[in-house]
């Protein structure tokens, strides 16, 4: 019998990598592409401000393709609401029955997700809800996660800590307040590497900017290679 389709919602991050892991494990799902919203203005994923290049090479390396979601900036609440629907409907146009997310707990996340699903025939699904976030960072990087933090909250987490890897030294590094796997908004990630990929996205470290009260650190292709093989 084949197997219902799904979409996976891509930010670009450790934790929609690790859920496209975990659905590819449970087989139950055929996974027909990746959900990412842009911000058309600078050509980056949304709040991780990824390079859309980068992004390309992610889903690349992910064998799967890419729905691109561009959105105005500033964005209206309205106006996602609106381009969302269409994501619905396309997805009911190419018989995909569900969206996947890489919460892990926020409620009101959650919630919201629920409320925009509901109607469409497009069920919402959550394949690492409420997994302990403490152990789950752990199970990312000894599972092979190769992530760079992006974006920084400095609100949360000195701004420093963007552009470290997302490892051991990381974690321990870490303040108690500071959520393991950033849930609270302290920190985004980009995934260069790991089980989830054909091959690694070779990337370089540019430099860290102070903008709009986050600290980034841009990330860009490096301009050696392609892509090699993990």
């Amino acid at each position: 019998m084949a197997r219902p389709k799904l979409l996976l919602s891509w930010s670009s991050g450790k934790d929609s990598a690790w859920a496209l892991k975990t659905l590819r494990e449970q087989g139950e799902y055929e996974i027909c592409g990746l959900l990412t919203t842009l911000n058309s203005t600078h050509q980056r994923v949304a709040m991780h401000a990824v390079r859309e290049q980068l992004l390309d090479r992610q889903a690349e390396a992910a064998g799967l393709p890419l729905w691109k979601i561009p959105l105005p900036w500033p964005c209206p609440n309205g106006v996602y609401e609106n381009l969302m629907t269409g994501v619905m409907d396309r997805c009911t146009s190419e018989g995909i029955t569900a969206i996947a997310y890489g919460d892990l707990f926020l409620e009101d996340i959650r919630a919201y997700r629920e409320v925009r699903h509901a109607g469409t025939g497009i069920s919402p699904l959550f394949p690492l809800w409420k997994l302990p976030t403490n152990e789950l960072a752990q199970d990312m990087i000894r599972g092979g996660i190769k992530a760079i933090l992006t974006c920084v909250d400095p609100k949360q987490l000195e701004g420093r800590f963007a552009g470290r890897d997302f490892d051991q030294a990381l974690l321990a590094d870490l303040p108690d307040a500071v959520d393991p796997c950033g849930e609270n908004g302290e920190f985004h990630s980009f995934v260069w590497g790991g089980p989830m990929f054909t091959h690694t996205v070779p990337v370089q470290r540019g430099e860290v900017v102070e903008r709009d009260g986050f600290v980034f650190a841009d990330l860009t292709l490096a301009a050696h290679s392609a892509s090699q093989q993990a």
